[in-house]
């Protein structure tokens, strides 16, 4: 895709053309993305000043992969994060979307979200100077950084990177294996097990208890889960929450206190992830699910061998700080568990935090 960039409010930008030193940069237009933009805009950073890059401008991978899953967060969460910012007017917006009409304290399916914000990143885009392309390399020349779009380069004081991340993979090339994408979008799935028999899953998260569970009203006679770890569920304290990031919630922690912790389904058949297990009942399966873990999505920067983010307040480097699910905060509870914070409101209140040391540590 050509890159090229537009601005809907009366301030002209044009590749070709880039006197105008831009104070920040936003990459990614995901919901870290979003709530990147917004804050900015909140922080009474000018419009104008503000560069905003992605392919494609819509909501990143949650609105492109992931729309049909079902949410382990509440819809409160929800509409807290739609609320948060000024620069959303979310409030202000004619349209009535669905998660307005369901009950907060229940959750939703991530399509329910998708559609506001969709709406705001719209509405962000006639304010900020847009760039659509894919941002390949970063380097700093003169106090500035360079951000490579394309063949063109384009100059900004400060970059938040909110690129996003891509699941893990098994890479066992003697059994195919199902990307998670379509593992997590029922209809998806259903076409992936045509005439299949045996399909195995790798992980206990809310991911891979959603493929279980899919798997299983599909009705194919052996399902295999190799875990490595007793399964977690979220327990709500007075005011935080024990495994909040890691645990089973909603409808899916209901499902698998009835389904694997009581009377486990008759084609389902658990096994602790060990080499041993792996060797044994990985052979005669299918297909193979590999629902573990993400890594963040790669952007070259010159200098470094590898982007480091500390993981309390996202700094990478002066000038260049780290945000969403590629460069998640981490979190400690009170008895010293320590876990990545992700999540729509969980992005919104640490930028809170760390956008005033960010607007201060630059070039």
């Amino acid at each position: 895709m050509a890159s090229r960039c537009s601005q809907g409010s009366p301030y002209e930008f044009t590749m070709a053309d880039n006197k105008e030193n831009f104070e920040w940069c936003v990459i990614g237009a995901g919901p870290a993305g979003i709530a990147a933009v917004g804050k900015l805009l909140d922080h009474d950073i000018p419009a104008q000043k503000i560069l905003w890059i992605d392919d494609k401008f819509k909501v990143g991978d949650l609105g492109a992969k992931w729309y049909d899953v079902s949410s382990n967060t509440t819809v409160q969460l929800f509409l807290d994060f739609l609320n948060e910012c000024s620069a959303f007017q979310f409030k202000e917006n004619e349209q009535h979307f669905q998660i307005e009409k369901i009950d907060p304290h229940h959750t939703c399916k991530l399509i329910d979200i998708v559609k506001p914000l969709q709406w705001i990143s719209n509405h962000l885009s006639q304010q900020v100077v847009t760039c659509q392309g894919m941002a390949s390399r970063l380097s700093v020349h003169n106090r500035s950084w360079e951000i490579t779009v394309d063949k063109h380069m384009l100059k900004v004081a400060n970059v938040i990177l909110a690129i996003g991340a891509e699941p893990d993979h098994l890479c066992n090339e003697d059994v195919e294996e199902i990307i998670l994408e379509n593992a997590l979008n029922y209809s998806q799935l259903k076409q992936c097990c045509d005439n299949v028999d045996s399909v195995a899953v790798f992980g206990s998260s809310h991911s891979a208890i959603i493929i279980i569970r899919y798997l299983v009203e599909l009705g194919l006679s052996r399902i295999v889960n190799f875990y490595q770890s007793p399964l977690k569920f979220a327990l709500r304290m007075e005011d935080w929450t024990l495994f909040d990031n890691t645990g089973l919630k909603g409808l899916t922690a209901d499902w698998a206190r009835e389904n694997i912790l009581g009377k486990v389904p008759d084609n389902l058949y658990r096994y602790q992830a060990t080499k041993q297990n792996i060797g044994t009942y990985l052979d005669g399966c299918d297909r193979v699910i590999y629902a573990v873990g993400f890594h963040p999505r790669v952007i070259e920067v010159a200098g470094m061998a590898g982007l480091r983010h500390n993981v309390y307040n996202g700094i990478i480097a002066p000038g260049l700080f780290g945000f969403g699910i590629a460069f998640p905060k981490q979190t400690i509870d009170p008895f010293g568990n320590r876990e990545e914070s992700v999540g729509l409101w969980k992005f919104m209140m640490h930028i809170d935090t760390v956008l005033p040391i960010w607007l201060r540590y630059g070039l």
